[in-house]
């Protein structure tokens, strides 16, 4: 009996919680959302990175430096730095974005990158070559990597 009348009010308390969100809580899911790893397929990889199809020289069109990672969802390598990924692109939020690309859906991309192993974390300066790290770092050596190869501190 305890257990019916709980329910009710639990849900009515967790309703009546939501609606009551102020515009504090919505500033900080709009600051969230701009922090957030973006998944990116061909095209928009195409607007945003690099145009693999017109360009065979390597020019960077992006408005901020960035970090790729080359995933798949099977793999537990890749789930293991997907945090430090995101801790990252919060951390450096305004400095660098971050993408994630899922090579099972993005075959094309995956070719064009010639990447055979994952995780693959491809790091593009504003300038220069970009450089790609393969296999599971630790949070450190992501951060070393985004301070030397992205110039970024």
């Amino acid at each position: 009996m305890k257990r019916t009348i709980l329910l009710p009010i639990l849900f009515l308390t967790i309703g009546f919680t939501n609606c009551n969100s102020t515009s504090a809580d919505k500033a900080n899911k709009d600051a969230k959302s701009e922090n957030q790893v973006e998944h990116l397929t061909k095209a928009s990889f195409i607007e945003k990175v690099f145009d693999f199809e017109k360009n065979k020289d390597w020019k960077y069109i992006g408005q901020k430096p960035c970090i790729i990672d080359f995933y798949a969802n099977w793999c537990k390598p890749c789930k293991m730095i997907g945090p430090y990924l995101e801790e990252i692109s919060t951390t450096y939020a305004g400095k660098i974005n971050v993408y994630k690309i899922n090579i099972d859906d993005e075959k094309e991309l995956a070719n064009a990158f010639n990447i055979q192993s994952i995780p693959a974390v491809l790091y593009c300066p504003m300038n220069g070559n970009p450089q790609m790290s393969v296999g599971a770092l630790s949070k450190d050596e992501y951060i070393k990597m985004v301070h030397e190869i992205l110039q970024i501190q």
